[in-house]
């Protein structure tokens, strides 16, 4: 499969180019997300991106938007490149699998973060603090433990550079307590929802980033949801054999992580090439994250 690492579509006005998605204006109502094969590290795009990444992205938000659709609204509208406008189909070749079309909405300035394990940046600022973004937490905590029920972790929005992980009062100076409220509420149970069906697919979620956004004075789930992009995975039966004192193998983009965090790079612009088992392995662990939660193969990851 010839990866796509940009797209130019003609007849379609492009937004914005970021991290992984390309979105382009539609008309005024409706906009075009098309999930690249870029992956992005440490906030900085690496060079060559992985065949297929993008469609094994977008199926499995697809996936999620209609498993959580009785919990949340959302902004999609159509996932069929072929029931879309004649400008979009007219790049049918290009964006089978990997586009959405979706409503237009006002994407409140905050990543909502759910964490149902102590691991990652919250580790590192329970380490520091004996808190995780302003939660205080019980002393002698240990990496890896399990939240029941899952923290709410927001982060800002940074549009370049890395986000910050904030309080949820600084999120109420941002947007105002109820709609604090609201973004916490509506994340945790979408969250429990997903974490509850993954975990009977032998699949465990330990945190995830969601995107909410207002339509028609109404809170919408939007962008991706629960990717390996966007959320950490492990294996069931590879955690239970290694925690609470291991670290369970990664069913994410963490692998390109972990490598670059050995390969002596600055975590500046230009990133490095993977060697290409570690993007196979990349690839090869998004594709198992899908099937297993999906129940059976990507779709159009092979047409």
């Amino acid at each position: 499969m010839q990866a796509v690492a940009t797209t130019e579509l003609s007849g379609l006005k492009l937004l914005n180019r970021g991290k992984v998605r390309d979105i382009y204006e539609v008309d005024a109502e409706h906009l075009l997300l098309v999930a690249t094969d870029r992956l992005s590290a440490f906030d900085v795009v690496l060079p060559e991106p992985i065949p297929g990444k993008g469609i094994i992205l977008n199926q499995l938000s697809l996936f999620w938007f209609e498993l959580l659709a009785k919990v949340s609204e959302n902004h999609l509208v159509e996932a069929d490149v072929q029931h879309m406008p004649a400008a979009v189909r007219a790049h049918a070749n290009i964006l089978h699998g990997r586009c959405t079309l979706v409503k237009r909405a006002k994407v409140h300035p905050a990543e909502c973060i759910a964490r149902g394990y102590l691991l990652g940046s919250g580790w590192k600022d329970y380490q520091r603090s004996g808190s995780v973004c302003g939660i205080p937490l019980p002393a002698g905590l240990k990496k890896n433990h399990r939240f029941t029920p899952a923290l709410f972790t927001p982060s800002t929005k940074a549009a370049a550079g890395h986000d910050e992980n904030i309080s949820f009062a600084e999120l109420t100076l941002i947007v105002g307590e109820p709609l604090a409220r609201e973004l916490r509420d509506r994340t945790l149970a979408v969250f429990e929802k997903a974490r509850e069906h993954a975990l009977g697919r032998g699949v465990i979620i330990c945190d995830t980033k969601f995107e909410w956004g207002e339509r028609d004075g109404r809170t919408i789930l939007v962008d991706e949801v629960l990717t390996p992009d966007s959320s950490r995975f492990w294996r069931k039966e590879e955690a239970d054999a290694v925690l609470p004192d291991g670290d369970p193998p990664s069913y994410d983009k963490q692998v390109a992580r972990d490598w670059l965090e050995t390969c002596g790079w600055d975590k500046q612009a230009p990133g490095p090439k993977l060697p290409p088992e570690i993007s196979a392995l990349a690839r090869q662990r998004y594709i198992e994250i899908y099937e297993r939660i999906a129940g059976h193969p990507v779709p159009c990851l092979d047409d």
